[in-house]
């Protein structure tokens, strides 16, 4: 079992910044990927952003590409993702996760991973 809470979100206005942060107890932290997912109101969860392991590969939906930036500590058993340039379309409550994608496109979908976090509310005012 892996154990993963997320903090950090909170309200900005449109174009703020903030820091997600993930942090990960339970089994070995660089077993697995990481990915963050988001879900806004009436809405499906949607592939946000996601690192390998070793942080050797990372994966950005086109919707944040060049905006938000995934990154991971090992030895602090953490994984985060900074958001810049943020939108009012952002605005949803963001998802840690944890899973060993078999493939690619594994890593953008919500069946590559196997423990999710409890979620933090992300709010953008226009």
């Amino acid at each position: 079992q892996v154990q993963l809470v997320e903090s950090g979100g909170g309200l900005v206005q449109a174009g703020g910044s903030l820091r997600l942060s993930c942090a990960a107890s339970g089994r070995t932290f660089n077993n697995y990927a990481m990915g963050w997912f988001r879900q806004a109101p009436g809405k499906e969860r949607e592939f946000v952003a996601a690192i390998s392991w070793s942080g050797g590969n990372i994966y950005y939906a086109d919707s944040v590409k060049g905006r938000f930036t995934i990154s991971r500590d090992n030895a602090k058993n953490r994984v985060y993702l900074q958001m810049n340039s943020l939108k009012p379309e952002d605005t949803a409550v963001y998802y840690c996760a944890a899973g060993n994608p078999k493939a690619r496109i594994y890593y953008y979908s919500r069946i590559g991973y196997d423990y999710w976090g409890q979620g933090t509310q992300v709010t953008v005012s226009s």
